[in-house]
C-alpha cells in the first residue's frame, strides 16, 4: 500500500486521456481541464481511453515525476465517480492502490468514520 502524507491530495481525470501524453502534455491537462497547479505536490492520475494503461505525473522539489503501468491483460476497473463529469475527482490512496491491483471496488462499502469538525 502506499504511504503518502495527508497532506497529498489524488486527482483522479475523469476523461480518458491521450497516452502519448508526458511531462508538458499532462502538465497542460492539470492546468486547462482540471483547474489546478501541476505544481502543488499532488498527484495526478490519468487513465487511457481503454484502461489498460495509467500515468501517475506529481511535481517533486525540482522537477515532474511520471510513474506508469500497462496491464497485459485486462483493463482497470474504476468506480462510476470516477467515469462521470468534468475534469476531476478526488480518490483516498487506499483506493488507488486497490484499483492498480486490480481489485474492483463497485460493491464496496465505506463505513462511518469520524472526522474532527473543520477549522
Amino acid at each position: 500500500m502506499m504511504t503518502l502524507p495527508p497532506s497529498v491530495q489524488l486527482y483522479v481525470a475523469t476523461q480518458p486521456v491521450d497516452a502519448r501524453k508526458s511531462f508538458s502534455g499532462l502538465s497542460l491537462y492539470v492546468q486547462s481541464v482540471m483547474g489546478l497547479s501541476p505544481l502543488c505536490g499532488h498527484l495526478f492520475i490519468f487513465f487511457n481511453r481503454r484502461r489498460d494503461q495509467v500515468r501517475i505525473q506529481y511535481w517533486d522539489r525540482n522537477g515532474y515525476a511520471i510513474w506508469k503501468k500497462r496491464l497485459e491483460q485486462g483493463r482497470f476497473a474504476l468506480t462510476p465517480k470516477l467515469l462521470s463529469g468534468g475534469g476531476s475527482a478526488t480518490v483516498e490512496a487506499a483506493e488507488l492502490a486497490l484499483i492498480l491491483e486490480g481489485i474492483t471496488l463497485s460493491g464496496a462499502r465505506r463505513r462511518p468514520r469520524w472526522e474532527p469538525l473543520s477549522c
